[in-house]
């Protein structure tokens, strides 16, 4: 699909560093790409810095975009190699750092500190949350990144092939074992919840 009459003026003027066309680019995708980065990355800071080198590629290769897709399609393919390429990177020194991590733990142990109980309401969303984000990560990259763009950024199937490459049929094939990976893991991890948060009540009744 190519883009309409509005994104292509946009395109001309990001080619042209138009200071006002860069700073609604920015408003206009921010959010979008951040979401995408840190769903994939799966650590706030890694992803805030990530977002700011997906920014800094498509300005340099703006003038390289012809226009035969949406800016947006473009966007997410950009920002979705990024992601890869930073999975890559953290792989490698997650596993020169391990070593020393793991020495530090046993030296000092885990340090827990107290803080205030929310309410209940906020508890039980940041714990969702966290599940999701953890359920995700669980999966390999392919799969994650299938997730991510068909469930959380609601890609047509058009859009996730343009982005990754793959044919129809794979992507339909593997966002459904992706599926299947990320709700297994979220009902077995939930229910590990809830006897949690009963067994929890349970205590505080007791006192």
């Amino acid at each position: 699909m190519v883009i309409d009459a509005e994104e292509r003026e946009l395109v001309e003027r990001l080619k042209r560093h138009d200071e006002a066309a860069f700073n609604r680019f920015v408003m206009q995708y921010q959010e979008r790409v951040f979401r995408l980065v840190l769903r994939m990355i799966g650590d706030r800071a890694e992803a805030e810095d990530l977002a700011q080198e997906v920014f800094i590629s498509i300005f340099k290769a703006i003038e390289g975009f012809r226009g035969d897709s949406q800016l947006s399609t473009w966007v997410y393919r950009v920002a979705a190699n990024h992601c890869r390429n930073r999975i890559k990177y953290l792989a490698r020194r997650r596993r020169q750092l391990t070593e020393n991590y793991d020495d530090q733990l046993d030296e000092g142990g885990a340090q827990v500190q107290e803080r205030p109980n929310p309410p209940d309401r906020l508890l039980e969303a940041h714990q969702t949350e966290h599940l999701l984000q953890a359920g995700l990560l669980q999966l390999d990259e392919e799969q994650r990144e299938l997730i991510v763009l068909r469930e959380v950024e609601h890609l047509s199937y058009e859009e996730i092939m343009e982005i990754t490459g793959l044919p129809e049929g794979t992507v339909k094939s593997r966002l459904h074992r992706a599926r299947a990976g990320l709700r297994e893991y979220l009902e077995k991890h939930e229910g590990g919840r809830e006897r949690g948060a009963h067994d929890a009540a349970q205590r505080g009744r007791a006192r």
